[in-house]
């Protein structure tokens, strides 16, 4: 029963292990691919809020590499070393990702909403996790037979299935980010056809990172509701 959960992560550990260093990997390739257009991230972010008719959000630099994130709360769209000043593929595409996200915020998308609802049910699943997991392995040593197994697996069922409908729920919002993205620098013109082919592909990898991290999260649930079915037997 407690190597079970172990196994899973190190399992996904490793996916996930694999899929970073892919998206690094074509991030790095698409980052030599000059944008003929010769916009930088940053104008390029500009560019795709002007035009969504968003001008109260605000494009600032932040540190680090694939730091890149929409703040809903102070309304910044933030943007990595590369690709705040970067005039290429992957500068390109996660700008107008984060933008996508900017303008599903403007647009009241219904999904966005009901993860920003979530945050703090995620936030809570994670550290009542945290407390089940320390119980588990106290039971392993010296709290036999005090604490109830029982109540613990259903306290990992809640935990999880917390963190579960958060990756879900963020799975359309990641991928309708990057649709609006490649749309936008479609229809725009933005970038020609083997510059578009090499945006999609960086978002690619970048989806997957969010769909290995839902995958993980539901089949650590499955794990927990089919011991407790089990005990039952």
């Amino acid at each position: 029963m407690y190597w079970g959960p172990m196994i899973l992560g190190f399992v996904f550990m490793g996916i996930s292990w694999f899929v970073g260093n892919r998206l690094k990997s074509k991030f790095a390739k698409y980052s030599k691919v000059r944008l003929n257009i010769g916009l930088t991230g940053k104008e390029i972010a500009e560019k795709m809020l002007k035009q969504n008719g968003i001008h109260d959000v605000e494009v600032i630099h932040v540190r680090g590499q694939l730091t890149d994130h929409y703040n809903p709360m102070k309304k910044t769209v933030n943007l990595s070393d590369s690709v705040y000043a970067g005039i290429s593929v992957a500068a390109t595409a996660v700008a107008a990702h984060e933008c996508g996200h900017a303008v599903q915020h403007a647009k009241a998308y219904g999904p966005l909403k009901l993860r920003s609802k979530l945050v703090p049910v995620q936030n809570i699943s994670a550290k009542v996790l945290n407390i089940a997991v320390m119980a588990f392995m106290a039971i392993g040593y010296f709290a036999q037979g005090i604490i109830s197994i029982d109540l613990l697996i259903y306290v990992m069922i809640a935990g999880n299935l917390g963190l579960t409908l958060f990756a879900m729920i963020t799975l359309p919002v990641e991928y309708d980010a990057s649709n609006r993205a490649l749309a936008w620098i479609e229809d725009n013109g933005i970038a020609g056809h083997q510059e578009l082919a090499g945006a999609k592909d960086a978002l690619k990898w970048a989806a997957l990172t969010y769909v290995v991290a839902a995958l993980a999260a539901l089949t650590q649930l499955l794990y927990w509701v089919f011991m407790l079915l089990n005990r039952r037997d």
